[in-house]
């Protein structure tokens, strides 16, 4: 099988994975963020801050991950759209959000929480899920961010993701 193969086959999977648990995160962090404003229950402001961020790294995610989902399902000869260039910026991008989102979410809870212990966060094991998820997302990204680079120090010159239609 020749790369071309591999990243038609491989592309929509890493993304459909990517919105997955994009999907799930914004899930968490939506209850979260409706509890803390319904009772105002947040141990801390920067618990409700970091939360709401997480929640803004997966709208973002599940977006502009489904719209290049869309593009590289609709040009599978490549357009510019699709293009190497397009990917690593859009990926670069998600990486600083969910970089900072994962960082933010495990500084606030200080590396985890134990539950059966601590009784200051209301939402122990929601936090913990979300904290999980958002580094499961960093980890998908950076595997993405690293597979585009391949590709593009891989691929010929222009060739994008086209590469040879046999």
């Amino acid at each position: 099988m020749t790369a071309e193969t591999h990243i038609r086959r491989g592309h929509p999977i890493t993304l459909g994975l990517i919105i997955l648990f994009a999907i799930i995160e914004l899930s968490l962090s939506a209850w979260l963020t409706s509890q803390f404003n319904k009772f105002h229950n947040e141990t801390s402001i920067d618990e409700r801050d970091r939360v709401r961020f997480t929640l803004f790294a997966s709208i973002w995610t599940i977006v502009f991950s489904a719209l290049l989902l869309v593009l590289f399902m609709h040009s599978p000869n490549g357009s510019m759209l699709t293009s190497v260039l397009v990917h690593l910026v859009f990926l670069s991008l998600t990486w600083v959000i969910w970089t900072a989102a994962a960082a933010a979410i495990t500084d606030v809870l200080g590396g985890g929480l134990n539950c059966k212990l601590q009784h200051a966060f209301v939402y122990c094991n929601h936090l913990n899920a979300v904290e999980a998820f958002a580094w499961l997302e960093w980890i998908l990204v950076t595997f993405a961010i690293i597979v585009v680079i391949w590709r593009g120090i891989t691929a010929r010159r222009g060739d994008g993701y086209r590469g040879h239609l046999v």
